[in-house]
């Protein structure tokens, strides 16, 4: 299957209520991107399996929240060190099953055990606080409890972040997690999983279930027992999933689709803007929702920008994730390629043009990066996320030109911009319609800063000192008669 130094954390089974369920004549394969060759198969789970995860965290739910929250942070403690000291293997399987370089993987396993660290800390300062009575016999504290049996449905392009993102900080305010990883990207969440065990997770306070999201879905946003759901992923299946989870009233942390702008004033440090450009366009082959789907340049730079963008894009080498020379790896399947590539050949039937293009593979699902300039609003690529790495260039004039342009989505998820002037920078910052706005950087995504979107983009938050609080429920408690 794969080459890992530790073969016990290859999974071809779900994970319920502490054991491994293998597939057996009910399975869902696992291919390479790269190769397109299998990997493996995972059950394909359905309502029977979800029902009996969903019994399992409702029975554990009670020993678990009684825990206190060093015990519960002092586990994922224990769980962080196990995923730093495995990254190599999770890098490995990631890659297999995902499709970016090594390098590339084996940072985002660093990521991921940031959130673990992180939400242990976290969970250790959830406390009450008291509110001034009007009266002198009353005390009113406001209390914190924990949500309940939470559900995280999780998406291919960053298998094992936005597992970590979701369920540390659930654990560590008390709640049980029933994960649901996509489809093609199953064995990235069971090797977390297995560490999570190893760690001393309780069995049944964290399980995953594989295979077709439809009838576990289903079963989760109609259960009354499950109290939360997060989501990670399209704006479509979004909406699908706010309307299913209506009738039992959950709450609801939902990560979207996104449009991002990324805008370059006359005034910009070129480098640093091109430099940045590439690191927000090009991880993960274009292929995250926060990256600069339409870049904006002022006319007065424009052509010295996309001479200096070009020059990094040319460099950009595609090869399998474990080529040591690649710098961007496969798109996750033959829809994603047929999407960028009617992006491109749309863009160039309305005028733009290829002004760089990377070297490597470009076959099966291979996409050699591009650069396209003289893009313009009637393009597909300026409506629509192209999930992959094409970059196009759009022309501005004025500060409010850039600003209409950047906000013409119904997405708002992220925006950066690149400027040294000190005024322009607070006005656009707030002009901004996004949920992270980013200046003269193209980083955003860190565990300490809270993370989501505006408009389509979706709701709630997570990272930061926000994200466990999408796990709590506030309870006022009034104490009367203390006169008496």
């Amino acid at each position: 299957m794969l080459k890992v130094a530790d073969r016990t954390l290859l999974h071809e089974a779900a994970l319920i209520d502490g054991e491994w369920f293998a597939a057996g004549s009910n399975a869902f394969p696992v291919d390479d991107p790269a190769s397109g060759d299998p990997l493996g198969s995972v059950p394909a789970c359905g309502k029977a399996e979800t029902q009996r995860a969903i019994e399992a965290a409702k029975a554990a739910w009670p020993a678990w929240r009684s825990l206190t929250a060093h015990y519960r942070a002092a586990l994922l403690e224990t769980w962080h060190r196990l995923v730093l000291e495995n990254a190599e293997d999770l890098a490995r399987i990631m890659t297999a099953e995902q499709g970016k370089p090594i390098a590339e993987a084996a940072g985002e396993i660093r990521y991921a055990a940031s959130f673990i660290k992180w939400f242990a800390e976290e969970g250790r300062r959830i406390g009450a606080r008291n509110v001034a009575s009007p009266e002198t016999d009353r005390r009113i504290l406001v209390l914190t409890e924990p949500v309940g049996i939470s559900a995280a449905i999780t998406p291919w392009n960053f298998p094992a972040a936005m597992i970590t993102r979701k369920c540390a900080p659930a654990l560590a305010a008390g709640c049980p997690v029933i994960v649901k990883p996509s489809e093609m990207t199953p064995f990235t969440a069971l090797a977390l999983a297995d560490l999570a065990l190893r760690a001393g997770i309780p069995s049944g306070v964290f399980h995953v279930l594989t295979g077709i999201p439809q009838e576990i879905g289903e079963t989760i946003t109609s259960s009354p027992d499950v109290r939360k759901l997060s989501f990670t992923g399209s704006t479509r299946v979004g909406s699908l999933l706010m309307r299913q989870c209506a009738d039992t009233i959950k709450r609801l942390s939902l990560e979207l689709g996104g449009n991002a702008p990324l805008i370059v004033f006359d005034d910009a440090d070129l480098e640093l803007a091109a430099n940045a450009a590439m690191a927000s366009k090009f991880r993960n082959a274009g292929q995250t929702c926060v990256c600069a789907n339409r870049i904006l340049v002022h006319s007065a730079v424009f052509e010295d920008f996309a001479e200096l963008l070009g020059k990094r894009v040319a460099a950009l080498v595609v090869a399998p994730g474990d080529d040591p020379d690649a710098t961007v790896g496969p798109l996750i399947n033959d829809a994603a390629v047929e999407k960028v590539h009617a992006h491109v050949a749309d863009a160039l039937d309305r005028g733009g043009k290829v002004i760089a293009r990377g070297s490597g593979r470009e076959d099966a699902r291979f996409v050699r990066p591009l650069v396209i300039a003289d893009a313009h609003r009637d393009m597909r690529l300026a409506n629509e996320e192209t999930f992959g790495p094409v970059a196009p260039l759009f022309r501005f004039e004025t500060e409010e030109e850039a600003i209409v342009l950047a906000n013409d989505t119904p997405y708002g998820l992220a925006s950066y911009f690149y400027t040294r002037d000190l005024s322009r920078s607070f006005r656009v910052a707030e002009a901004l319609e996004a949920g992270m706005v980013a200046l003269n950087t193209g980083s955003i995504s860190m565990e300490m800063a809270p993370f989501g979107g505006m408009k389509q983009s979706g709701l709630g938050r997570e990272g930061g000192t926000m994200g466990i609080e999408e796990y709590l429920e506030v309870k006022a408690f009034h104490i009367g008669g203390l006169n008496s």
